[in-house]
């Protein structure tokens, strides 16, 4: 079982991957490939000059393998059901247990609808701050939670907001993640090494 299922592969997915496996939940990110960003070309990323979309999205599961993210790419979702532990992910290749789920599907909907999530008048998914829906310990990031404001950056910082969430719950208390300079070398080796 993992700690948490998160559906779509996406900056928001992958961002949410990346936090909660880097300190230490098990994580599952389940991922067709659909996502818009392989249309893009990023210039108003902060701390990204130029870069092709598809090229990014090669960087962010890059990252998301060094934590140990369990991909499981070029599979569908084809339901999420609430269950007394958490949640239930069902694929064409079986079912998947988590005590949260992360919905990282653009505007795709369905799934936080057939969850039973609450939407707002725009027809979007109702969440709070910490992109938490109104089904407790499930999470909607993205262009699922706004009519307008599709940028990879605010998808990103949503599934971070998740991720963290997630992470102060377990912990108990409010969790920030914070790196210097020796974690990395810690993690990595000498600096500049990946």
């Amino acid at each position: 079982m993992s700690n948490v299922l998160i559906v779509g592969g996406g900056p928001a997915g992958l961002s949410a991957a990346l936090f909660t496996a880097k300190n230490g939940l098990d994580t599952a990110v389940f991922d067709t490939d659909g996502t818009w960003m392989h249309k893009a070309h990023l210039f108003n990323y902060p701390g990204i000059g130029s870069v092709d979309g598809s090229v990014y999205l090669d960087t962010l599961r890059d990252q998301a393998d060094d934590f140990g993210v369990e991909r499981h790419q070029g599979t569908e979702v084809t339901g999420v059901e609430s269950t007394d532990d958490g949640f239930t992910v069902s694929t064409e290749n079986g079912d998947h247990e988590g005590s949260y789920v992360v919905l990282a599907t653009g505007a795709s909907r369905d799934i936080a609808a057939d969850l039973g999530a609450e939407f707002d008048d725009e027809e979007t998914v109702d969440v709070d701050v910490s992109m938490e829906t109104s089904v407790d310990d499930a999470y909607a990031t993205g262009a699922m939670v706004r009519a307008e404001e599709w940028q990879a950056v605010i998808s990103a910082g949503d599934g971070a907001a998740a991720a963290l969430n997630i992470l102060s719950k377990e912990k108990g208390e409010h969790f920030h993640d914070f790196d210097v300079p020796a974690d990395a070398e810690a993690l990595f080796g000498s600096m500049g090494e990946d």
